[in-house]
């Protein structure tokens, strides 16, 4: 998509979501702050019976609840449960937490970081253990909860990753090495500052491997509806640590077209309240969009390939059988 098409998308306007989520237990991370604290808000409003802040620190996901208790006038919904997404160890604990759930009808893995220089995690750089390594290594973990519900509840479950339109500008240099997750590691600045955005392709492209795979195995009768989000350019404190000359272009960006966190909030709850047509698919101003050119070409479909089958590698050795969740 050429940038003015993008420019106009942006501009476009996103509907209030007003589909009842009444019974429903939901799961948002990084819903402490920015659009995932919007989108709580919204399953709140729309009558969700539980909504789980998944969130790093506990002091500002309290606040966040008072704050959601205090809009939506709803009390006893929402519940604050702990989740580092930087720390493997955090999030097996809490998708162990989860097995306690009588029920889970959607997840919104919206937790994300915006890095331009290097910093270490879980023994790579943090964008890709956060928003790819962790980010995975939760859905899997919480594809037998969500399956579990399913099979009591009759409705099928939707697990929401939030991307970005930015995907479209990754260069994706570290696909030209042999192994693309050891050049992650790399402290590189050409690799550094196209980081985010090729953590959010690495999001759209593991979506569609991921979802071709529950197609073709054992889990097939048990499907779920698993989808990327691309919520626009929005005030939120997403780009706090972008150092430098980037930051200063996000700045002018966001004063000239970004949207308000809660109207970002509302396309992730439209990608939770998504049909089958969404499944695997990546959804922009609250429709299923083509994702890039790269996605679609030959290129794309080969490098799909292997960031699938080495972040499968990857999560195996964090937490071995793992995989056979898909």
């Amino acid at each position: 998509m050429s940038s003015i098409a993008n420019i106009r998308a942006q501009l476009q306007s996103i509907p209030l979501p007003t589909e009842s989520f009444a019974d429903q237990t939901i799961i948002v991370t990084g819903s402490n702050t920015g659009l995932g604290l919007e989108a709580a808000r919204h399953f709140v409003r729309l009558n969700a019976e539980r909504v789980i802040l998944a969130v790093r620190s506990l002091q500002k996901g309290e606040q966040a609840k008072a704050t959601i208790e205090k809009s939506t006038g709803r009390k006893n919904v929402i519940e604050v449960w702990q989740i580092d997404m930087s720390n493997y160890d955090s999030i097996k604990s809490f998708a162990t937490f989860c097995q306690s759930l009588d029920r889970l009808d959607v997840v919104v893995a919206n937790a994300g970081v915006l890095r331009n220089t290097y910093e270490a995690a879980g023994g790579t750089e943090i964008t890709i253990a956060v928003n790819v390594i962790g980010t995975f290594l939760l859905a899997l973990n919480l594809f037998p909860i969500l399956r579990r519900s399913r099979q009591s509840t009759g409705k099928t479950p939707r697990l929401v990753i939030t991307s970005s339109v930015l995907h479209e500008e990754a260069k994706f240099q570290e696909r030209h090495e042999s192994q693309i997750f050891e050049a992650f590691k790399k402290n590189k600045k050409s690799y550094l500052s196209d980081r985010y955005n090729t953590s959010k392709l690495l999001e759209v492209l593991l979506v569609r491997s991921i979802s071709e795979e529950i197609k073709k195995g054992p889990h097939v009768s048990e499907p779920l509806i698993l989808n990327t989000v691309n919520p626009g350019l929005c005030h939120s404190e997403l780009d706090k640590d972008v150092k430098g000359m980037a930051g200063y272009v996000l700045t002018i960006a966001k004063a000239l077209m970004a949207r308000t966190t809660e109207v970002g909030g509302r396309t992730l709850v439209h990608s939770a309240a998504a049909g089958v047509e969404s499944d695997g698919q990546y959804m922009s101003e609250c429709k299923v969009k083509e994702p890039s050119k790269f996605v679609r070409s030959k290129e794309g479909a080969l490098a799909q390939k292997r960031v699938h089958q080495e972040l499968m590698h990857i999560l195996e050795s964090i937490q071995p059988g793992i995989t056979k969740n898909i």
